[in-house]
């Protein structure tokens, strides 16, 4: 597999069709993509591959059992947590290859503690009042492409 530009990890994430969709963008810039349990499908689930549709046979990815195990994978350093709550926008980061965004259930959102440990590492991505939030793959294809665009990988394609 290919050495990451980024990491995305899905804490708990719980509808397949938001996975596959944020596996598709990971593929898109070669980000892997991890996926802490409890999940709310089967990795096995049709609907998550179908949501990739035939990215997903390209797709670096690993799934781990909680966040211990993920914490002992990737550098919390390294972390951007993205949040409602937190105040700083998730443009004034600085983000670099091998940066590690972190994004909570589509129902819960990442856990308190996890917020209040890492205030200074969480973002947020602006939007109206009139919007509850934005869902889970748009958020992450917000955050990402912002990321890469600012590590200067995008580059015009004339494939």
């Amino acid at each position: 597999m290919y050495e990451p530009i980024l990491h995305v990890v899905l804490h708990q994430p719980q509808i397949h069709y938001n996975t596959g969709a944020v596996g598709r963008t990971c593929v898109a810039v070669g980000a892997k993509l991890w996926l802490v349990r409890p999940l709310g499908f089967h990795i096995t689930d049709r609907h998550l591959r179908r949501a990739g549709l035939d990215y997903w046979a390209h797709l670096n990815w690993q799934v781990v059992d909680d966040w211990g195990q993920l914490s002992s994978h990737l550098p919390l350093e390294r972390m951007w947590f993205f949040s409602k709550w937190a105040r700083r926008p998730y443009h004034e980061a600085s983000y670099r290859p091998g940066d590690v965004l972190v994004f909570g259930s589509e129902t819960q959102g990442l856990p308190a503690s996890l917020l209040h440990a890492h205030w200074p590492r969480v973002l947020r991505i602006p939007i109206r009042a009139e919007v509850r939030s934005l869902n889970l793959s748009v958020s992450v294809a917000v955050a990402v492409f912002e990321a890469v665009r600012q590590i200067g990988w995008l580059k015009v394609s004339t494939d």
